[in-house]
C-alpha cells in the first residue's frame, strides 16, 4: 500500500500568534480551516506554493496546559534557497535553538516549543 503525506499536526495553544510565527518565519499562510460552529475547536492548514504538503494547526478552547506535540526529538523540516537570509531573519525574530555548522543547518521552535530544522537547498 502506498500513500501521499499531506499534513503535519502541531496542537497550538495561541492560534494567531502560530499562524503570525509561520507567516513570517517560513512563508506558510492560511489554505483553509474547518471546525464546528461553537468555536470549541478549530484546525487550520498553512502551506505555500512549493510543495503539496500542509501543516494543520489544532487549537482547542479553553486549553491552560501547553502541549507536548509528540516531545522534543519529534520535528518537521524546512528546505532554503537561502539559509544565511533565513538564518538572519530567524536570528532576529530571536527563534534559534541551535546551529550546527558542520551540517550547515539549524533548528529553530515555534510559540508552543515546536523544533523545525532549517535545510539548504542541495
Amino acid at each position: 500500500m502506498k500513500g501521499r503525506l499531506v499534513h503535519h499536526c502541531i496542537h497550538v495553544m495561541d492560534l494567531d500568534a502560530s499562524l503570525e510565527f509561520y507567516e513570517k518565519a517560513l512563508g506558510l499562510t492560511e489554505s483553509h480551516r474547518m471546525g464546528p460552529e461553537d468555536g470549541n475547536w478549530v484546525n487550520v492548514y498553512v502551506a505555500n506554493e512549493l510543495a503539496p504538503f500542509e501543516i494543520e494547526f489544532t487549537w482547542n478552547r479553553g486549553r491552560t496546559e501547553p502541549y507536548e506535540n509528540a516531545g522534543k526529538d519529534v520535528h518537521i523540516a524546512l528546505r532554503v534557497p537561502d539559509i544565511d537570509a533565513a538564518y538572519a531573519l530567524h536570528s532576529e525574530m530571536g527563534c534559534v535553538l541551535r546551529r550546527n555548522d558542520a551540517l550547515g543547518i539549524y533548528f529553530i521552535t515555534d510559540p508552543d516549543g515546536q523544533l523545525i530544522e532549517i535545510l539548504p537547498e542541495r
